[in-house]
């Protein structure tokens, strides 16, 4: 079996596995009705609409 020679230290080991957990932010683009960002392919928060169709009816405060 293969073993390792010498104990690795632990900056060497994390530097290692330090780019397995980087979280990305996820991306956005902007709503072709409202103009506000959103992420893709869902409904936009701001004034409801998917896909140039309005499927959920936002009330004006």
């Amino acid at each position: 079996m293969a073993v390792p020679k010498r104990k690795l230290s632990r900056a060497r080991r994390d530097k290692r596995r330090s780019n397995v957990w980087k979280l990305e932010a996820p991306t956005l683009e902007k709503c072709g009705s409202c103009g506000a960002y959103k992420r893709s392919h869902r409904l936009c928060p701001e004034c409801g609409m998917y896909k140039g169709r309005l499927v959920v009816k936002k009330d004006e405060d």
